[in-house]
């Protein structure tokens, strides 16, 4: 694409980024998927699929929040242990 067509068809957000925007991006790369057979609930699945297209992305998205949480919850712990003393 020109630089024309890429600001043509750009959001607007996207318009007038500063010069040094992308200076410190990172490049990250999607961890891949892995396709599967899981029984939700029908009343939890009718809410995902009211929300809309990718309602299967965003059940991802739940399911990794909820991983991350608990990481992070196993690593505050055992962190916060203390160390037992012998006499």
């Amino acid at each position: 694409m020109t630089e024309e067509e890429i600001e043509r068809t750009s959001p607007p957000e996207l318009r007038n980024l500063p010069d040094d925007f992308w200076d410190h991006a990172v490049l990250v790369e999607p961890i891949g998927k892995e396709p599967i057979s899981i029984r939700i609930d029908q009343d939890v699945l009718a809410w995902f699929r009211r929300s809309g297209p990718r309602y299967q992305s965003r059940i991802n998205a739940v399911l990794r929040s909820y991983k991350t949480r608990i990481e992070a919850r196993e690593k505050a712990s055992l962190q916060v242990r203390p160390t037992r003393r012998t006499a």
